[in-house]
């Protein structure tokens, strides 16, 4: 009476698995594809973060609330890394499982630890609104396949927003001690935020074809909703000597000592069981 919910029938969308809008076969060119992968990195890794807080959640509707965050990411993800295979010949499933750390391409920010729910809202927070302004802009990107895989998910990043900023003001509005966790989170996160911002090689080759857009550009809008957030929340950007920048080198394949035991946990299962379905 409810129909079939067999997950094996699941598929992406023609337009978000590489069809583009004339539902001819795409090939991503070598730097799309790597573009894409970037981007499917990032919200995989931080799929698999949120997925972790689903019974440990501060109340029932956050366990539901950020699983469903996680499952907007992790189709996100299906999308870019489908999309970034098809200049390969591998599947999302071969470049979500089968890759080690160094050949991952998430930015550091997307695999700082949980924390407290407060740095869980404080990277939501900033990966929210980082998201939110790429994706608006991709819309308009040369490639139809990114074009449609960030109209879809800037809808869902709005929410995602939306969720992180209603946290930071209730953390930050609430008892003494969820304020001083919410700032403690802030400093925590926010050393984190500039690598998102970087111009390299790749994003300007892409950017002067129309494909993606510099980071950068990005900054300006960033900013300015953070601090209407802050604003509101009566909090700070941090200063001084707790306002340090993270090297990074995630675009680069070198990751911080938290991205290994996540890989580890999330492939195990695959590599445990090769070729297996279910």
């Amino acid at each position: 009476m409810h129909g079939s919910v067999t997950v094996d029938e699941l598929a992406l969308a023609e337009e978000l698995a590489g069809s583009g809008i004339t539902g001819a076969g795409r090939v991503a060119s070598a730097d799309a594809a790597e573009y894409a992968m970037r981007l499917g990195d990032d919200a995989l890794v931080l799929a698999q973060q949120l997925g972790m807080w689903i019974t440990r959640a501060p109340e029932l509707e956050e366990d539901v609330a950020l699983g469903n965050i996680g499952l907007d990411l992790i189709g996100h993800a299906r999308s870019l890394l489908h999309y970034a295979g098809t200049a390969t010949g591998r599947s999302e499933d071969d470049l979500a499982y089968w890759r080690g750390e160094p050949e991952f391409r998430n930015a550091w920010l997307f695999e700082q630890p949980n924390g407290d729910f407060a740095h869980t809202i404080a990277r939501q927070l900033v990966a929210s609104l980082y998201l939110y302004e790429l994706y608006g802009a991709l819309e308009e990107s040369a490639d139809e396949t990114i074009a449609a895989i960030a109209a879809k998910s800037v809808k869902e990043v709005d929410y995602h927003r939306d969720h992180a900023v209603q946290w930071v003001l209730r953390l930050a509005g609430g008892t003494d001690e969820s304020r001083r966790r919410m700032i403690l989170a802030v400093t925590d996160t926010w050393p984190y935020v500039d690598e998102l911002f970087v111009d390299d090689e790749l994003v300007t080759r892409l950017a002067a074809d129309g494909v993606a857009v510099l980071p950068s550009t990005l900054r300006p809008a960033f900013e300015a909703a953070v601090d209407a957030v802050f604003t509101e929340a009566g909090l700070e950007r941090p200063t001084g000597r707790t306002a340090f920048i993270a090297s990074g080198g995630g675009r680069a394949g070198r990751h911080t000592e938290h991205l290994g035991p996540l890989l580890a946990e999330m492939q195990v299962l695959a590599r445990s069981h090769p070729g297996a379905s279910w």
